[in-house]
C-alpha cells in the first residue's frame, strides 16, 4: 500500500470509504507500506483503518516535520510484526532546538521496544541522526541483520558507537555508502568487520572517499569475511598498487559473486580526465591477478565522470562506455 498526502485517485477514495463503513466486520491488512510526504490527516485516517500488526515493512519517503512525525509515532508502535524500517530524506527545520530533537527521537525510538521482529533498519539522508545514533540503536529490541546508514552525517561519537553496539554484532548486510570516511578513524569499522566476519554477506562502501591508507587499514579484517557475497567500493580513490593488494586479500573469499571496484587512479590524468586505453589495460591486469586465485563471477571496475566529456566507463571483461551515473 502506498499512501500520499492526498488520495491518489477516485478508486482509493471510495475504497477507504467502503472500508471505513465496514471496519467492524473487515480487517484491512498490508504486508508492505510506503508513505510519501508528510503524514497528513488523510494518511492518519488510513492508518487507523489498517490492521497495524499485519505490516512487516515500512518505507517513509521525503521530509517530515517533527510535529507530524510525532503524530504518527503511536502507529509505528503498534506494528509489532515490523521486520524492516526504511526512512528516506528526513529533515528538521534549522530552528529545531537540541532539546526538541532529543524529545522527538525518544518518542520515536521508544516504539522500537514494542517491535519484536525488527531486523533491518535503513536511514538515507536523515540529517537529524547526527550525534544520536546511540539513542536510536540502543532502543532496538533484537540484534539487526541489516543496517544501512547512507548519505547521513555522523559524528565521531556515532561512528565509534557502531562497533560497540550489541545490536550490530549479528549483521549480515552493512551499507555505508555516501558516508565520508575520511572524517573518521577506520578502527571502528575494522573492529565491526572482525566481529561479523563469519556471517557478513554484503558490504557497500560506495562513494565513501576512501583512499589507499584507509583501505589498507581494513584489508586484514575484510579478508576474514568468509561468507561475503557482495562487495562494492565504487567511486573511491584507490591506486593500482592497493587495488592489487585488495584482490590478493579477497582472493580466498570463495563466496564472492559480485565485486564492484573503482578504476585505479592511474586511469586518470592530473586534471581527472579518463584515458580509456590505459584504464582498460590496468583493469585487465587487475582481473588477471584475481584469476590466478579464483574465477570471478561478476567483476566490474567503474570510473568517475570524465570532466572533459562527462563519460564514465565500466570494465567487465572489456571497456564499456556508460552514460548512466547510477549504473552498478
Amino acid at each position: 500500500m502506498c499512501l500520499t498526502e492526498r488520495p491518489q485517485d477516485e478508486f482509493l477514495t471510495h475504497f477507504f470509504l467502503w472500508i471505513r463503513q465496514r471496519k467492524d466486520r473487515l480487517h484491512l491488512c498490508c504486508n508492505r507500506l510506503k508513505i510519501f510526504g508528510k503524514p497528513t490527516c488523510h494518511i492518519r485516517k488510513v492508518l487507523r483503518l489498517l490492521q497495524l500488526d499485519s505490516v512487516q515493512k515500512v518505507e517513509v519517503h521525503y521530509a517530515w516535520v517533527p510535529s507530524t512525525l510525532a503524530a504518527c509515532a503511536p502507529f509505528l508502535g503498534q506494528m509489532r510484526n515490523l521486520r524492516k524500517l526504511l526512512v528516506f530524506q528526513f529533515y528538521m527545520p534549522a530552528y529545531t532546538s537540541e532539546e526538541e530533537k532529543q524529545q522527538l527521537l525518544a518518542q520515536l525510538t521508544s516504539k522500537f521496544l514494542r517491535m519484536d521482529c525488527l531486523w533491518k533498519f535503513c536511514a538515507n539522508a536523515v540529517f537529524h541522526l547526527e550525534g544520536h545514533l546511540k539513542q536510536v540503536l540502543s532502543h532496538l529490541k533484537m540484534p539487526l541483520k541489516a543496517l544501512s546508514l547512507t548519505n547521513c552525517p555522523l559524528s565521531d561519537l556515532d561512528w565509534n558507537f557502531l562497533s560497540q553496539c550489541p545490536n550490530t554484532r549479528q549483521l549480515r548486510h552493512l551499507d555505508l555508502k555516501g558516508i565520508k570516511l575520511t572524517n573518521f578513524s577506520l578502527e571502528p569499522l575494522q573492529i565491526l568487520l572482525e566481529t561479523v566476519a563469519a556471517i557478513l554477506k554484503s558490504l557497500d562502501l560506495k562513494a565513501c572517499e576512501i583512499a589507499d591508507s584507509q583501505l589498507q587499514a581494513i584489508l586484514p579484517a575484510l579478508s576474514r569475511c568468509s561468507e561475503l557475497r557482495a562487495l562494492c567500493l565504487f567511486w573511491n580513490h584507490i591506486s593500482m598498487l592497493v587495488l592489487s593488494d585488495l584482490l590478493c586479500h579477497t582472493a580466498s573469499l570463495s563466496q564472492l559473486s559480485l565485486e564492484l571496484y573503482p578504476a585505479p587512479l592511474e586511469s586518470y590524468d592530473a586534471q581527472g580526465a579518463i584515458h580509456p586505453r590505459r584504464c582498460s589495460q590496468l583493469c585487465a591486469e587487475l582481473t588477471a591477478i584475481l584469476k590466478v586465485f579464483r574465477q570471478p563471477k561478476v567483476l566490474i571496475f567503474h570510473t568517475v565522470s570524465c570532466p572533459q566529456c562527462g563519460r564514465m566507463f565500466l570494465y567487465n571483461q572489456g571497456l564499456i562506455h556508460c552514460s548512466c551515473p547510477t549504473t552498478a
